[in-house]
Formats: structure tokens, sequence, C-alpha cells
């Protein structure tokens, strides 16, 4: 950039008459200034009042102007946010006091804080529950669990249900998500609405497993990709970084960094590709046409108090999150919002930016744009709940309140703490303070109710009536007994030595230490006998053992106190398959269908042990129930697209392997199954084509021999003869009866070369 010539002190006089001129009097029609001395008192005083006046005008108009910049009506910046780009970043476990934004030192979270500092920052926000699943389908729902029924991870949102997704997807916008965890896995109904759902990650797997995730490198390069083909079109997209979950493990540079802080080393890795998705929209033209709201969908205990994960307890290390609502030309007035504000109000406020208008659905949530114009004052109501302890152990839930400075915890044994007072929650005032503890029980409940569709009776006395308990438990909700009397499950308070257990068998296991993890989990079992993880862990690590019989016992006895354990039944199933009982492992799996048609790991074993018998078309209708529940899985349409081959229904399968090779161009196992299949067919040409496609991409000891096989069958025997020499060339390790079979083949064709030349 040039620099400003600088202006003389003759120059700056001569701008500054000019100046004068242009608020002095006009000239008259000959163009003539009247002098000075020839004007009157009179004219002079008129004058006078003229320039007064026309000052006053000046500056009325400029603060006009001014008070409609300041004051621009919503409407018209929510217009323009309609024709923005939508992008939903969700960090996953990620607590807000750990972000530099919020305060925190010890954690580098750069991209973040610039983000927070040009931009919105939300200080007080709760999540739904302090569990993955939960909490993203409030964020996608605009609806409490309680509406939802989603209370825990591994539900399944009920069929009706809309998500923000769809509404955006009819206004023209173009979807995708990108998520990094099975906890969001699509078969749980997150997808609604996405054109693009990428779950692919372990997709090449029979079996997902419910810890599969990948890092936020990967869950970037899949975002970036898409990105690349569809930035022209005006996108709503969701991406889900899950790096901050237990167990920490952060890639170097950061693993050595944060060696003493590992989680805090999860965070800075993430706002690393945090940053990345921030230079893949500006090199695109977007980022300033892209409004962007970042927020956690739970925190992390971090042993702070009781609890080093999350999910057990409602106290603000695992229920406060960052939010963070970004764009500098929607929202060019940046600024900081202390009231309370929920997840619940993410999916309203969408809707409005996008021009739907919070109408377009159901939602129990807030806008928060009200909050950013200033206004709404008030801290809103949040409600948070958790089910984990209930159907992992088999111990009360927990729902609480939070109402201006009071949280109330309701349990077996209840808690209220004042959180302006005692920010850390160290005091439970519940026992000196019944006035506010009746006023927020029965508030909790009337929100409860209300959120489930129901209404509350008239309040009876100090407690709740019996028509609101039956109301509650309807609902899901067993711990609403009157307060100090005996639960019908144990407050997850009373079992932190267990939990202490709980958390060393799973440290043992996590370091392969499974002769220990086998004793611990055997303690655990007898405490929690009606908790089915007691079993399916137990059985895990016996299994690791190769002590099958043990463990198929150990399921069975289980069983015999759950007989309806979905997962404890998936267990078994898989524990008899992997010990060659497959008519026991079929068995089983039916029994899963039965409590759980859409169970995709029954439906994947059933279809593959019929498949393995030969029973091609029963088989079929499984791999078809599998892919209606997920329709995206790698191993499931390669599986379903080897049936239809096997059971000549050739050009079936090649339609299936063509769309896998859109999907996946790098693997060259798909060019060589389409190539066979065409080879099959007598379309020699097109089975030359991908075959050697193949070899292209990655040459293998197989595809050196099935391009032999169809040369031979194209009629070409010297390229035949030419790839079979190449296989047994490179066939060290591989099966001696392939091995030997090839030898025999190619020596018959040498000889028929032979009698051909």
């Amino acid at each position: 950039m040039s620099k400003k010539k600088k202006r003389t002190k003759k120059a700056r006089q001569s701008e500054n008459k000019a100046g004068q001129r242009d608020y002095g009097p006009k000239e008259d029609e000959g163009g003539r200034l009247k002098k000075a001395e020839e004007q009157s008192e009179e004219s002079r005083a008129k004058k006078k009042q003229a320039l007064i006046w026309l000052t006053v005008g000046l500056i009325l108009a400029v603060v006009g102007v001014m008070a409609l910049l300041k004051f621009r009506t919503p409407s018209a910046d929510r217009e323009r946010a309609s024709t923005f780009n939508l992008l939903l970043i969700t960090l996953d476990t990620t607590r807000a006091d750990h972000l530099g934004c919020y305060g925190y030192k010890k954690a580098a979270t750069p991209n973040l804080d610039r983000l927070a500092t040009e931009g919105w920052r939300f200080n007080r926000v709760y999540c739904s529950a302090p569990l993955t699943l939960p909490s993203h389908v409030t964020m996608l729902t605009g609806l409490e669990p309680v509406a939802h029924g989603v209370h825990n991870n591994g539900h399944y949102l009920a069929a009706g249900i809309k998500t923000i997704t769809e509404v955006l997807a009819a206004r023209g916008y173009k979807t995708a998500a990108f998520v990094s965890s099975f906890s969001v896995d699509s078969r749980f109904g997150l997808d609604r609405g996405f054109e693009d759902y990428d779950d692919t990650f372990e997709a090449d797997l029979p079996f997902k497993t419910n810890n599969a995730e990948r890092r936020a490198e990967a869950t970037f390069a899949r975002f970036s990709a898409w990105l690349e083909n569809n930035y022209r079109d005006k996108f709503f997209s969701w991406i889900h970084y899950f790096d901050p979950h237990l167990p920490y493990d952060p890639p170097s540079p950061y693993k050595e960094d944060y060696a003493d802080h590992p989680y805090d080393g999860e965070i800075a890795y993430m706002d690393f590709y945090f940053g990345k998705i921030l230079e893949a929209l500006k090199s695109k033209g977007l980022l300033d046409k892209t409004i962007i709201i970042i927020a956690g969908d739970h925190g992390e205990g971090l042993g702070d108090k009781v609890e080093r994960g999350h999910g057990l307890f409602l106290y603000e290390e695992t229920v406060r999150v960052p939010l963070i609502i970004w764009n500098k030309k929607i929202f060019p007035k940046k600024g900081v919002v202390n009231q309370t504000v929920r997840l619940l109000d993410i999916a309203p406020t969408v809707l409005e930016l996008s021009g739907a208008g919070a109408s377009s659905l159901p939602v129990q949530g807030k806008s928060l744009l009200p909050l950013m114009e200033g206004k709404e004052k008030k801290d809103r109501i949040a409600l948070i709940e958790t089910f984990y302890p209930r159907e992992n152990f088999g111990w009360s839930e927990l729902v609480a309140l939070v109402a201006d400075r009071w949280k109330y915890i309701q349990c077996p044994r209840p808690e209220l703490y004042d959180l302006k007072t005692d920010p850390e929650e160290r005091k439970n005032l519940f026992d000196s303070s019944p006035d506010i503890t009746t006023k927020l029980r029965k508030q909790l409940e009337a929100e409860l109710l209300m959120a489930g569709g129901q209404e509350m009776t008239k309040p009876s006395g100090s407690g709740p009536t019996a028509a609101d308990t039956e109301k509650l438990r309807s609902l899901g909700y067993l711990s609403f007994a009157p307060a100090r009397v005996a639960s019908v499950l144990p407050d997850p308070k009373e079992k932190i030595d267990l939990l202490n257990l709980i958390q060393q068998a799973q440290m043992a296991e996590y370091e392969e230490r499974y002769a220990e993890a086998e004793q611990i989990y055997f303690k655990i079992m007898d405490e929690i006998p009606d908790s089915p993880a007691s079993y399916v862990n137990l059985a895990i690590v016996q299994a690791r053992q190769r002590k099958m019989e043990e463990a198929v016992e150990t399921l069975k006895k289980g069983l015999a106190r759950l007989p309806d354990s979905e997962i404890v039944l998936v267990r078994l199933g898989h524990t008899y398959l992997v010990s060659g009982k497959v008519a026991e492992a079929f068995s089983t799996m039916n029994k899963v269908l039965q409590l759980n048609p859409r169970n995709v790991d029954a439906l994947t074993v059933c279809a593959g042990i019929l498949d393995t018998l030969g029973r091609k078309e029963e088989a079929r209708k499984y791999y078809e129930q599998a892919l209606a529940v997920e329709p995206e899985s790698k191993f499931l349409r390669m599986s379903y697209a080897g049936n239809l081959a096997s059971s000549g229904k050739l050009k079936e399968a090649i339609e299936i392997y063509k769309k896998l090779i859109e999907d996946y161009p790098g693997d060259q196992s798909f060019y060589q199954l389409i190539g066979i299949a065409y080879s099959y067919l007598g379309e020699h040409d097109q089975a030359l084509f991908y075959l050697r496609q193949a070899l292209a991409i990655m040459p293998t000891r197989s595809g050196y021999f099935n391009l032999a096989v169809a040369y031979e069958k194209a009629g070409d025997v010297a390229n035949a003869i030419k790839y079979l020499r190449l296989y047994l060339e490179n066939s060290t390790g591989d099966d001696p009866g392939s091995i030997a079979q090839a030898k025999a083949e190619l020596s018959r064709l040498e000889k028929q070369a032979g009698q051909v030349n």
C-alpha cells in the first residue's frame, strides 16, 4: 500500500476554506458574494440564525444516520443472514473453563479465542445432558430429552421428530455432516435432512465398536473434500470433533507439550483443526459469508469432584459448556452474554437466522438473537438430566433445574447450591433452605411435565401431588419420591467407592492388563448384579484371554438376571460366533431382533451366517434390513453385492460396486470385484479396464491373478501367461493351494501357446 503524501500547511488552509464555503451562505444569481462590510446588522442576524438552524439540522441528520446504523432493524439483518451459509461446530467433552477465551491459561486455543473476541461469547451455557447423543439431539431438534426421548447414548430418535436440518434442506440449503464418534452414528437418527452424513470411519469393519472414533484431522479432511465440490452452494454443515474424550491421547507435538495435562493437549490439537476449518472457508472466499456457531456438547469432571469423566453427575464441570456465535457482517457489534442460556436455544437461533423462523419447527428453546440485541435481560431456565447411572449401573437418574442463582438436583439425596456465592458447589443447602427447595422442586416438576406434553395438577402442600409423581414416572423419571424417602434405586453419590473400582478396571483393560481387569470386574458384578455392563465387560476381558466358555457362562448368568437385556444378548451372540457355535449365534441374534428389529449387529451376523450356509435369498432379507438402518456402511454394501454376485445377479452387484467406487475411489478391491463380475458376464473389455485400474491403484497378488484369468477368458493367452508369472513371482506367503492352481494353469497355457506357435 502506498503511503499518503504529507499535506502542506497551505493545502490544509485551502481545504479548511473549501469546507467553510460548503457550510456558508450561498451565492446569488450572478454568482457573486455580498461583501461583509455591506451587510446590515439585520442581515447578519438572519444569517447567524440560519447558520444555527443549518448546524442543528446537520447534527440531527448525522445523529439520525448513526441511530439507523446502531439500531438497524433486526429483521433486515436476519433477512440478510438467510443468504449466508450456516456452520455448526460441536466440540465433544469440552469444558468452557478450559478455553483461553473463558480465562484459561494452560491450553493454547488461539483460533477459538479469536472468534470469541470478534463475535459473541456466551458465558453461562448449559447442556441438556452430559452425554454426547442426547445433547446433540437437543441441539438439532430444539427439544428437551423428555420430549425427544433420547435420554442416553445408544437410544434411537423416534420417527416423526423433525430436525433443523430437514427445515433447512427444504429451504434450499446444501446439507452435510462430518462426525467423529460412534455416539452420533447415523443409525441413531441424527442424519435426518442431511444429504451427506459422513460417519464412515470403521466402515470396512463388520461391526462398529462402541468406542469408534477418528481424530479431528481425519474429520476435517472429509469436510475439506466435500467443500471443494460444494462451495458454490449455500450450505448448512455440522462438524463434530471428539478428541477431548477419554482416553486423552493427543498426537505429537501436543502429546509432549501437554504431557502433564493431556486433556488440554487434546483441546489444543482440536483448536488447530478448528483453525483449518477457517482457512478452508477463507480459501474459497466463504469465511465472511458463513455464520459460525461453536458449542461444546458437555464438559468433563477431570476429578475436580468425584467424577473423572462425565455422565454420572450434574455438577458444573460436566454441564457448563462454551458457546460462540460469529460473523462480522451479520453481527458487526460483538459482545458477551452473561445470562443463563441452553444448548436447547441453538435450534431456534439457526431457524431464525435462516429465515425459516422458530415456528417452522415445534422447538422448546428460544432464539439467542434477542439477548444479542439487548432486547432480553432475564436468565433462562435450564433443565439438565442424566439417565446414564440408571441404564448403565442400575442407579438413580439425576434431574436438575438451574434458575437464576440456584441449582436444584433431584435424586434420592437431593442437592441445592447457590451458584452466586458457591460456584464450585461445595455446600449443599438442601436441609438449611426448605422454602427455596420446595419452590425449585415444584418448578422442576412443572418444567418437566410441560416439556413432556403434560400439565401439572394443582399444588398440594409443600410436596408433589401423587398425580404429578405418577405423571413424572410415566415420562421415565423414577427419582421423584418424597425427599429422604428410600428410592427404588440408589443415589450415585452412595457408590463413589464402586465408581473408583470401575475406573480402575477400565484403565487395566485399556492397558491390556486383562487378568487384573477380570478380577476387578468380578467384584463389580457382585456389587452391581442388575447392571448389563457388569456382565458384558467381564465377558469381553475373558474372551480376550481366550476363555470363551467362561465368557459364555458369564453372559448366561447376566441373562438369567436380565432376560431382556439387548446388549448382553448381542455380546453372547458374538461370543458364540467367535467360538464357532454358528447355530447358537444365529438363534441368539434373532432373539436380539425380537427386542430391537433395527439392531445392525444382529442383522449383519444373521445375514453372514445364512450367506455362508448358501441360503442366499434368506441372507439378502437380513442385509436389506441392515442397509435400511445404515445405508452408507461400506462393509454391508460390499457384503450385499457379494451375495448378489454369487447368486448370479451380476448386473445388480455391478451397480453397487460402481457406487462404492464413487465413494472410495482409492480402494482397488472394488475395481477388482467389478472387473470379475464383468468377466463372468462375458463383457471382456469392461472387465479388463477395471482390473487394470485396480493394478494401477495398487499392485496386489490377487490383482495379477484376476487379470490373468480375465485375459484368458478374453482369449489373450500371452497376457494371461504374463500376469500368472507376475502372480507367482509375488506369491510368497499366499495359500499353497492357490499357488499350486496357478502353476498348473500357467503350465497349461504355456503348452497351449506352444501349440499355437
